[in-house]
């Protein structure tokens, strides 16, 4: 268990094991969310965000028929230089 101090302008320290547990960086913002029961949670905002976007994005490779990086390199032509895949 870490423990932090809030300072008298609302700041906190978070604790080096924890900034290495969430790979937290000099600059980088921490989410901070409220469960259904109540409990406070903190995550590296920056991670959260990725985690969204992959789920949101899930199967949509598949549905497009992309399914290796030849796949993607045609994509990738198709947009940048107009050619059909």
């Amino acid at each position: 268990m870490n423990l932090a101090k809030i300072s008298a302008n609302g700041q906190i320290t978070v604790p080096v094991e924890i900034r290495r547990l969430l790979d937290l960086k000099s600059g980088d913002k921490i989410l901070f969310y409220q469960k259904q029961n109540g409990e406070v949670v903190l995550s590296n905002a920056s991670a959260q965000a990725i985690r969204k976007a992959q789920s949101a994005f899930s199967g949509a490779a598949e549905a497009m028929g992309i399914s290796d990086e030849e796949d993607v390199q045609a994509l990738v032509d198709e947009v940048r230089y107009g050619k059909e895949r």
